[in-house]
């Protein structure tokens, strides 16, 4: 019904399921260090997504070592991603981003590399340094476009446009082995489902290897935290967003992996909605709606 990353990895032909290994590698971001803004994204609490943010004190390779160890014990996992997911992963020195990102050669069973960014943090140098590595190990790039409607990117403080991604997109392309995907979120404040469909229109149009779809959450410690308790946002129901999301899908190029199509977060950040911690129910009924509607990704999908 829609192309799931496990059956992208089978397709590969790597013989086993990968796991993605998440790190924080120690960066900041341009929307919160006061270089676009000092005041992010309003959904932002990157503690509420990433778990390696809470340890960062922990050395990238001790990280690794223990994603690793903890995905072999519970998944008999022995073929891994890892994914620097924290922040801006290529918002820094050249020589810092290559330092960074070459720990991953000391782990003989981490077949691939994930980098978090944002579309305009890149450039011409950091798009060749992280296509170094697609000799010997896969490689994606996710880039956080969250929606393509410029009014909707400048409402959640976003910092940069619908433009900025296509730019980087176009750049990222030039170097054919670096898998791109694009993060997009369902939910957002003063969006209508017609903002939605034409998010997914676009990402359709655009062919993305792969991409993660989010329901928005509110999330201690944010300004949208803030827009909740005054009654200015309120969250989707579940049925609410999987029937957006269902909907989604159908507009998507149906090559388009499907990386992740809910979201999850430490009970104790979360404030609302709780039916995000529910992954297997999320799953579960987005998979009987398209049974249900007798559709799938792609079915709406215009070449």
């Amino acid at each position: 019904m829609y192309y799931k990353f496990s059956d992208y990895f089978k397709k590969q032909g790597f013989g086993t399921k990968v796991y993605k290994v998440t790190v924080d590698a120690g960066f900041s971001c341009p929307n919160i260090d006061g270089t676009i803004s000092d005041k992010g994204c309003i959904f932002c609490n990157n503690k509420s997504f990433s778990a390696a943010t809470r340890q960062k004190e922990i050395s990238i390779e001790n990280q690794i070592e223990q994603g690793i160890k903890a995905l072999n014990k519970r998944y008999k996992a022995d073929k891994f991603i890892v994914y620097f997911q924290a922040f801006t992963n290529t918002y820094g020195p050249i020589e810092r981003l290559k330092e960074t990102y070459e720990k991953i050669k000391q782990f003989n069973n981490v077949i691939g590399i994930s980098i978090g960014t944002r579309p305009d943090c890149v450039d011409e140098n950091i798009i060749k340094l992280i296509g170094s590595y697609a000799d010997n190990y896969e490689v994606w790039i996710e880039y956080g476009l969250q929606s393509v409607n410029n009014e909707t990117l400048r409402n959640i403080n976003r910092g940069h446009s619908f433009e900025d991604f296509i730019k980087a997109l176009d750049l990222t392309r030039k170097n054919k082995k670096i898998k791109i995907c694009a993060h997009v979120i369902i939910g957002l404040p003063g969006e209508k489902k017609k903002d939605l469909i034409n998010t997914a229109k676009e990402v359709g149009r655009l062919k993305l290897e792969g991409i993660k779809i989010h329901p928005l959450h509110v999330v201690k410690e944010t300004e949208l935290e803030k827009l909740y308790n005054d009654g200015t946002f309120k969250p989707l129901g579940l049925k609410e967003y999987v029937d957006l999301a269902s909907n989604f899908l159908e507009y998507l190029w149906p090559e388009t992996v499907v990386q992740r199509i809910t979201a999850d977060c430490p009970r104790d950040l979360l404030i609302a909605p709780e039916w995000i911690n529910n992954k297997t129910l999320v799953l579960r009924e987005i998979d009987k709606t398209l049974i249900e509607k007798n559709t799938f990704q792609g079915r709406l999908f215009n070449k």
